[in-house]
């Protein structure tokens, strides 16, 4: 009884201290992950959350538009790559991009998430011709578009440098990309996992040249597979020593991974819970102090988890 209470203490010092805007350190965090009161955990979250955005909750009308599902990653996590000779493969023109994207305009979007495979032969004027196009149509649009591993995909076909294609892509009219291909920022995780697009240094190089070209960008997490806590707290501790140095994220969106079609689902022995999930929310928004935004996710989790969130540190609905 008295470790109990000992422990409760030392819980409740930290959220006040995070309260009080004061940073939690990794050996912090560490506690507040072996923590089983998420309710406290939420409402410090929310506390957070509401002096960095007041009572505002935002959201988007947008569209995920996959341009291919070729690709030449084959990560172990993922159900939606094909090979180029499956008869499932595709590979999207740019006439039928633009229908996808005039239905959802005439829905009320506003933003196009934009992403594919690996694709193993489209050169840079594919994507920048892509992008030009679409910003020459679509003005009003915003096309939050590719991730760190495309740009260094497109880097090693194109034979140019990953400034480069980021300096190309973004002349043609690219302000925004989206935080695929983080997963668990540890090299650790990263090998238990399989094959996987990027390691951790080269997914947070590509963001923090994203940054210095003014490319805004959002950081997410996916959890819940055979990753351990540590590495939570290190991919965390990641993206706020980058945040840190170039304040290029505007969100942290952190994800359950969906065991379903995958060979990294057959080995995992239960999914992520609901708890689970909030609780990591929470923690996020208690470490991730320089980051205004926080999304909560209703795809991965479902609708009343998706409404919850948003009292445990999520001022975003993804």
């Amino acid at each position: 009884m008295l470790f109990a209470m000992q422990n409760k203490t030392t819980i409740t010092t930290i959220l006040t201290k995070a309260e009080e805007g004061v940073r939690i350190t990794s050996e912090e965090a560490l506690i507040l992950f072996e923590s089983y009161d998420v309710l406290s955990l939420g409402r410090s979250a929310n506390i957070i959350a509401r002096k960095k955005n007041g009572s505002i909750v935002s959201y988007i009308v947008d569209r995920n538009i996959n341009y291919t599902n070729i690709c030449t990653a084959l990560c172990s996590f993922c159900a939606f790559s094909r090979k180029p000779e499956d008869p499932e493969a595709y590979l999207l023109t740019y006439d039928e991009i633009e229908r996808k994207v005039v239905e959802m305009i005439e829905l009320g979007g506003t933003q196009v998430l934009l992403q594919g495979g690996l694709h193993p032969t489209l050169p840079l004027p594919w994507y920048t011709d892509l992008i030009a196009l679409m910003k020459k149509k679509f003005p009003q649009v915003v096309f939050h578009a590719f991730s760190p591993p495309e740009l260094l995909h497109i880097a090693e076909t194109s034979h140019v440098t990953v400034r480069e294609v980021i300096q190309a892509l973004r002349e043609a009219g690219w302000r925004s990309m989206p935080g695929g291909g983080a997963e668990i920022l540890s090299e650790h995780a990263r090998i238990k996992m399989g094959k996987i697009k990027a390691t951790t240094a080269e997914w947070l190089d590509v963001m923090e040249r994203c940054h210095e070209e003014a490319i805004g960008t959002s950081a997410t997490m996916m959890f819940g597979h055979v990753e351990t806590t540590n590495d939570r707290i290190e991919h965390l501790d990641n993206v706020r020593n980058l945040q840190d140095r170039t304040g290029g994220f505007r969100a942290f969106i952190p994800w359950v991974f969906q065991p379903g079609n995958n060979p990294l689902g057959k080995k995992i022995a239960h999914k992520a819970t609901a708890f689970e999930y909030l609780q990591t929310l929470a923690i996020s928004r208690i470490f991730l102090d320089n980051v205004r935004n926080i999304q909560g996710s209703w795809v991965t989790m479902g609708e009343k988890v998706g409404q919850l969130s948003l009292l445990f540190g999520a001022n975003d609905l993804g």
